[in-house]
């Protein structure tokens, strides 16, 4: 099974992971979370205007903790395989983190997504989820945007 990954954080140079947000190739599985003790004071003015405004609509921020909990109790519910589509090696290096000292035993792999964003096919569905359905630099909804783009790439492989 292919999770859909993208993160929102700080700063490239002082990193510090803000939110997560992930969603299954089939829709029937997500997870969004945001963190309460991130480095506020790290994030440049970029996340402060585009990220920081559409953050806590979603429940409750979690500790750094609580985070990891919830984020390896949530993976424990997904099937035995499972490869996580993103296109930011900085995302995937979050998710490690996240999982502290121990991957689940249901994480395979990552699945390079950089390969796709250039296509006609991938880019104009992401800028058509993002223009019906939610706001550009939220982690959920750019995974979600992620697997439009995905699908509508597979869909055009389909048909050639």
């Amino acid at each position: 099974m292919l999770i859909f990954l993208d993160t929102e954080f700080t700063d490239s140079l002082n990193c510090d992971l803000i939110s997560i947000g992930m969603v299954a190739e089939d829709g029937q599985h997500e997870l969004y979370m945001e963190r309460a003790d991130y480095r506020v004071d790290w994030c440049n003015s970029f996340v402060r205007a585009a990220v920081l405004p559409k953050l806590g609509r979603a429940g409750p921020a979690l500790s750094w903790d609580e985070f990891s909990a919830r984020l390896t109790s949530w993976f424990t519910t997904l099937p035995r395989s499972v490869t996580v589509a993103c296109d930011s090696f900085t995302d995937w290096e979050f998710l490690l983190d996240a999982f502290g000292d121990t991957r689940p035993s249901n994480l395979t792999g990552r699945y390079d997504l950089r390969r796709h964003v250039d296509s006609s096919e991938f880019h104009h569905a992401v800028v058509r989820y993002h223009e019906r359905n939610g706001p550009w630099h939220h982690a959920l909804h750019d995974a979600r945007a992620h697997r439009e783009g995905w699908l509508a790439w597979q869909e055009s492989r389909k048909n050639k």
